[in-house]
């Protein structure tokens, strides 16, 4: 069997021992939607999800079809797994046209194409896509028939990166197909859910984009753009995939759900003239919060609200440019569990100029907030970023196909051991602060636990100030 294009990913289960432990795996919400796009306009493909195979088995699979093109999509985290599939599926010249997206690429364009790539699809992808999987093997490697196309990244003669120029994105996301889930297996995902949850959840796209700017997040697709599917448009799918799948649950992956209140307000027209019920999980902003939203997203089935924060420093949050108030998240989390829906909150330590003040007042908004669930990561700075910019003199990083901008260095306040004591502070205060029985043995322990947490923050911040 021979095969034009394949879509696919460089992402495995097996190799993510986070994800194994929390088990909520989605599937490759992106590369559906460019297969339906290309399934639309007739164009001849197929997706290989590489989620629940092991890297043999994927390659495998791949050659199997034998294309005479693969596009991956690829992020900071599947790096160095594409890289290593580029080299396993041949050599160059020998093996398929190898064409890479997603919001990894823009940005290390220079080093993707001395790793094996041939194209870079920047920005959004459906149209470049197709026009990319028009092309002959021999009119990949054409510098005139690559200008035509905007919105690709490729070497020229010297092997230096050329930019075709951005591609103006699709005006209307209701032009846009439902994505193409018949393509790939879902019942792993439900699965999967299912063993770990006891339910099955769904992932949902209904906007593109973020107009804030917050100064640690990557930009690299879509930009400063906001595009929304209209709410009739997000319900039919719904309904679709209630019809099909019956999930018990949707996942909205937008990055502010609640950025639009006369959508949102649309949203629960349409969910009532459907007679649809449903439960659903989304992220938010809590100065896109207010007391009316809380009981939209009550009232259309939001169980669970994720409102970021990063830091409970009003300093620190002005410094990564997040144009939101401590109070305002801290009010809109306890809004939001007064109306019976769950929440949870993003918090950062180690951000530039982060002081030992600040990671208390972060233990502080924890306290108050009392967000039933929150997850901490140590600031780490995406290229194209202005985290990054602020940072680049002094940072280090592995060599490109060893690591990713999760594995980049720069000088922190702290040294390693000191982060790690503050990330268990934090844990045991919101064990403490979310005890249903505030003076039992577990509440005990994880008080004894916090107080060992504050012991080993001031001892490493007393003897090893150091940078990391």
């Amino acid at each position: 069997m021979t095969m034009s294009l394949v879509l696919t990913h460089g992402y495995f289960l097996a190799d993510d021992a986070i994800e194994q432990r929390i088990m909520r795996p989605y599937p490759p919400l992106g590369l559906l939607s460019i297969s339906a796009w290309l399934d639309r306009a007739g164009m001849d493909h197929h997706v290989v999800d590489a989620t629940f195979l092991d890297a043999d088995g994927f390659v495998r699979q791949v050659r199997a079809l034998r294309p005479r093109m693969v596009a991956f999509y690829v992020t900071l985290m599947t790096r160095c797994s594409v890289l290593r599939l580029i080299a396993a599926l041949g050599a160059p010249g020998d093996g398929p046209v190898v064409v890479l997206g997603g919001p990894d690429v823009r940005h290390n364009a220079a080093d993707y194409l001395r790793h094996g790539a041939h194209l870079l699809v920047v920005g959004e992808g459906e149209q470049t896509m197709a026009d990319v999987a028009r092309l002959s093997p021999a009119a990949c490697r054409d510098a005139a028939a690559l200008a035509a196309i905007p919105g690709l990244i490729h070497a020229d003669a010297q092997g230096l990166p050329t930019f075709t120029g951005e591609r103006r994105f699709v005006p209307e996301l209701d032009e846009l197909p439902e994505p193409a889930r018949h393509r790939i297996d879902l019942q792993p995902y439900l699965k999967a859910w299912r063993d770990a949850h006891g339910q099955t959840s769904l992932n949902v796209s209904t906007q593109r984009g973020c107009p804030y700017k917050c100064a640690w997040c990557s930009r690299a697709v879509y930009g400063a753009s906001y595009r929304r599917r209209s709410p009739r448009h997000v319900v039919a799918e719904l309904r679709s995939l209630v019809d099909r799948y019956a999930p018990d649950q949707f996942w909205f992956v937008d990055d502010v759900f609640t950025i639009n209140h006369n959508w949102l307000a649309g949203f629960a027209d349409e969910l009532q003239a459907a007679g649809l019920r449903i439960r659903y999980e989304c992220i938010t902003r809590a100065d896109r919060m207010n007391e009316r939203v809380v009981q939209l997203l009550a009232s259309t089935g939001c169980v669970r609200v994720w409102i970021g924060a990063e830091s409970g420093s009003q300093r620190i949050l002005d410094a990564m440019k997040r144009q939101v108030r401590v109070e305002q998240v801290t009010a809109m989390i306890r809004a939001a569990s007064g109306a019976g829906i769950q929440t949870g909150t993003f918090l950062m330590l180690g951000y530039p100029g982060e002081t030992e003040a600040d990671i208390v007042a972060t233990e502080r908004y924890l306290r108050e907030a009392r967000p039933d669930l929150f997850t901490v990561t140590l600031a780490y700075p995406i290229v194209g970023t202005l985290f990054h910019d602020q940072v680049a003199d002094q940072a280090t990083a592995p060599p490109f196909d060893q690591g990713s901008d999760r594995d980049r260095r720069f000088p922190r306040t702290y040294c390693d051991a000191y982060y790690r004591y503050a990330v268990r502070l934090l844990t045991h205060t919101h064990a403490v602060t979310t005890a249903p029985h505030p003076f039992g043995a577990r509440v005990l322990a994880h008080q004894l636990a916090r107080w060992i947490s504050r012991l080993g923050m001031w001892w490493h911040r007393r003897n090893r100030m150091q940078p990391a």
